[in-house]
């Protein structure tokens, strides 16, 4: 119970890692409130600990909103996980602008926008962890993601700044990069692909969405307090 009344903010939080790490941290105690565009998975079950608030992070009237709604149920916010993404992939010549802009709004805009609304309550308690998505496909690119790989890469750079900006008041920032991760939507692949991207890994097999939300759990804890600006990869070693 080490996150035992700690409140944390998940975006994000209703399938996939998102969903694995709201798991992760109402078992160890947390109250944690999720800020998600869809439909929590049926494990997330609303308790005195848990809040759902459907929440579009692309959209700053909505990330107010969110913040608003957590600070009146859980009185202030400790952790913020920046887990919220999606992909629109295509090769730059076939990529349009709507795909561009989409992922941008989501997957960098999103960020900013939840960072801004959220740590100024962390100043206020001259204490806060905050936790960003980056991906592997930030540090070294992959084909077919020319919008998804730039907006990861500036996940890292705003990480590392923001860190520099506000260690001053006790708040931490890091990013977490997860490689080849079976989440629903690489168990839709077919097998021979899944094959492939589990032969490419040193470990010979796939992360689990507990794998990354254990890195979340080790970042927001009293056990990283002297972590901040960094780029944790959490890939079997794919990167080697």
């Amino acid at each position: 119970m080490r996150f035992k009344d700690v409140n944390v903010v998940i975006t994000g939080g209703a399938s996939g890692i998102g969903a694995a790490s709201v798991e992760k941290f109402l078992s160890e105690g947390a109250n944690v409130s999720v800020w998600d565009w869809g439909t929590p998975t049926a494990k997330q079950l609303p308790s005195n600990r848990y809040h759902f608030i459907k929440t579009n992070v692309a959209s700053s009237e909505d990330v107010a909103r969110a913040t608003q709604e957590t600070l009146t149920h859980f009185k202030t916010i400790d952790v913020l996980i920046n887990n919220a993404g999606i992909t629109r992939d295509a090769s730059l010549q076939k990529m349009t602008s709507e795909q561009w802009q989409q992922v941008l709004d989501v997957n960098l805009t999103g960020v900013f926008n939840c960072c801004k609304s959220v740590s100024p309550v962390m100043i206020l308690n001259n204490f806060g962890r905050i936790i960003n998505t980056s991906s592997i496909v930030g540090l070294y690119g992959n084909y077919g993601q020319v919008n998804y790989a730039a907006t990861k890469a500036g996940v890292i750079a705003f990480t590392k700044t923001l860190a520099r900006e506000l260690g001053k008041h006790n708040i931490t920032v890091n990013a977490v990069a997860p490689g080849f991760i079976a989440t629903d939507m690489i168990k839709t692949m077919p097998e021979k692909v899944i094959d492939a991207m589990r032969e490419k890994v040193p470990l010979k097999k796939l992360g689990t969405p507990e794998d990354v939300a254990n890195v979340y759990a080790f970042l927001a804890s009293n056990e990283a307090q002297f972590v901040s600006g960094s780029v944790i990869s959490v890939d079997g070693g794919l990167t080697i």
